[in-house]
């Protein structure tokens, strides 16, 4: 395995090399620029600067052993205003200060600086296939309505093509990639809306430096700049707050069962003290719950309470909520029903919960358990007699005054009406 392994990463290395040796042959036979060389090292230092500052901002994806980055390449502008020689030059600049920016701060890959010579190498190798193109086809568009723009979004497509071609032989080599049907994958990954930003980028950036507008040049660069600074700082934010709120979901939640825990109905108790909502409050616990683990073991004893969770659950609607508040006890905040309402669903829980059983594994045999629960219910108008936390004790106590009355029923207690013995409902 280490073996072929090896084997793909020379093949890969030798395929990187042959790249960067005919991006040599295209671009150093342009033996000088098309531009002066004052033009030109204006122009040098600007593309430097905007994409060594601009590189920060890129996105990267990893797929086997090959990063990649994702954003906007600047290359084929220069290309086309300079000659594949001009570029050549920008490429190998930016690429070295890029590496030697990321040796500096530590965060450079093992394979770095061959990456390096390839991304020279596919670049330049591209882009001076897109400047031969455009040389001979220019005329052809000139005379179309929006030829130039056509034009440039053919080139776009061209060195993106390209681009997918190299990455995708690395990916055979390298054995990140085995199949027909995986490449036509990657290369349907491609967005059409960045090939668009592509060449519209491009052709601006082109058609600046053509008429050395320095200033529109210069405020193209800084608004791409600003728009992905702002673009990678609100994916921050996001990123930030989906994992603020990914580990306050898991402060609250029950690994078990998968309902809210104690935390959270603490939590939502203070939140509903601020309303005037009525609310039934009820508290269940299974019955003998202890037998069921001394019978059998803590495993079987978890699938029955996830059983007893489920069964909560699927009787409960959007507004209403339901917390693990105990081992094997469990709180309803029963929303927007009546006294009457609440006692017909906990009749309905008990009736459903005494015609199924929960099938488990124990010693290699599957058994069939039934159980029984016991519940409390106080309603009332928050904060009209008592807060929620008064209301959540007295639901536990008619749980007790259940589990003394014999178990497998509901005690239940309208608190909108004052001295009023407690009700009992047998199921």
């Amino acid at each position: 395995m280490e073996g072929e392994l090896y084997k793909g990463m020379l093949k890969d290395r030798i395929f990187t090399s042959l790249i960067f040796i005919a991006a040599l042959a295209v671009s150093i036979p342009m033996a000088s620029l098309t531009i002066n060389f004052k033009t030109y090292f204006f122009a040098l230092s600007i593309y430097w600067l905007f994409s060594t500052l601009y590189h920060n901002l890129k996105l990267t994806s990893k797929k086997g052993q090959i990063v990649m980055d994702y954003g906007i390449s600047y290359s084929l502008s220069i290309s086309l205003f300079t000659c594949p020689l001009g570029l050549l030059i920008f490429e190998t600049l930016y690429r070295f200060t890029v590496y030697f920016n990321k040796k500096r701060t530590k965060t450079k890959d093992p394979d770095e600086f061959a990456d390096t010579f390839y991304n020279i190498g596919a670049f330049t190798l591209n882009n001076s296939i897109a400047y031969y193109l455009f040389v001979h086809m220019y005329p052809y568009f000139q005379n179309i309505p929006f030829g130039f723009w056509v034009l440039m979004i053919i080139l776009v497509l061209v060195t993106s093509i390209l681009s997918d071609i190299y990455l995708i032989t690395s990916f055979f080599l390298l054995g990140d990639m085995k199949t027909f049907h995986e490449a036509i994958d990657f290369i349907k990954s491609r967005s059409v809306l960045d090939i668009g930003k592509l060449a519209i980028t491009n052709g601006l950036l082109y058609l600046f430096l053509q008429e050395h507008k320095w200033e529109m040049l210069l405020s193209l660069f800084v608004l791409n700049y600003l728009v992905s600074r702002s673009f990678i700082s609100k994916s921050q934010n996001l990123e930030n707050k989906i994992e603020r709120d990914k580990f306050e979901q898991m402060a609250y939640t029950d690994f078990l069962t998968g309902v809210s825990n104690r935390a959270y109905m603490d939590k939502l108790m203070a939140e509903l003290n601020q309303t005037n909502d009525y609310i039934g409050i009820v508290v269940a616990d299974i019955d003998h719950f202890k037998s069921i683990n001394d019978n059998y073991n803590h495993a079987v004893g978890d699938q029955v309470i996830r059983h007893f969770a489920a069964t909560l659950k699927s009787f409960l609607m959007k507004d209403d909520y339901l917390f693990r508040s105990g081992g094997e006890e469990f709180t309803m905040f029963l929303l927007n029903r009546n006294f009457e309402s609440n006692v017909k669903i906990i009749e309905e829980i008990l009736e459903g919960i005494k015609n199924s059983n929960v099938t488990v594994e124990f010693n290699n045999e599957k058994h069939s358990i039934s159980y029984t629960v016991s519940f409390g219910l106080y309603f009332d108008k928050v904060n009209a007699h008592v807060s929620m936390e008064r209301g959540y004790i007295y639901a536990d106590q008619l749980l007790l005054l259940s589990k003394k009355l014999g178990k497998n029923r509901l005690s239940s207690k309208n608190g909108t009406i004052q001295e009023v013995p407690l009700s009992n409902y047998y199921i």
